[in-house]
């Protein structure tokens, strides 16, 4: 089995987190801001601040990357490819969306349902897509060629 690049794993990884911060300001910061607006209001909190914005956007980096390491690690199993990728992206999404929108936002009251559902299946599409523009850029080290064969002088190389 082949050692993982993570030169490649980092590289794909921000790529993948970046992607997946432009989706999510789309969906969170555009779509749904009258929705997270009126709900952090509720709560009695002004909105996003920036420091809280940059956060965001720094742990969407760290996801990608995990999401593109996940990837190289399934990869020998699964093959390469967007299928592999969007298997990937599942995992994360379940770990980093779903499970904690579920219990943090909805079990608890503190957001409504459509409030949750939309951006946790906003989630999905925004891992789903940057695991597969990261997983494009990530490729296995490729192993040193083998040394040829010494060949004593006035003998010849055998096929």
């Amino acid at each position: 089995m082949a050692k993982m690049n993570m030169g490649r794993v980092i590289l794909g990884g921000v790529v993948a987190g970046i992607v997946m911060d432009i989706l999510g300001f789309l969906v969170d910061g555009m779509w749904l801001a009258p929705r997270w607006a009126a709900a952090m209001k509720a709560l009695g909190h002004p909105g996003f601040s920036t420091s809280q914005m940059v956060w965001f956007n720094l742990l969407g980096i760290a996801i990608g990357i995990v999401a593109v390491w996940v990837y190289a690690a399934i990869r020998p199993r699964f093959g390469t490819g967007a299928k592999t990728a969007t298997c990937a992206a599942v995992v994360m999404w379940i770990a980093s969306a779903l499970l904690p929108n579920l219990s943090m936002m909805w079990a608890m009251g503190l957001f409504g349902r459509r409030l949750t559902l939309y951006t946790t299946v906003g989630a999905l599409v925004e891992m789903i897509v940057g695991t597969i523009a990261g997983a494009a850029l990530y490729q296995e080290p490729q192993p040193a060629p083998a040394p040829a064969a010494a060949v004593k002088v006035g003998q010849t190389a055998q096929a």
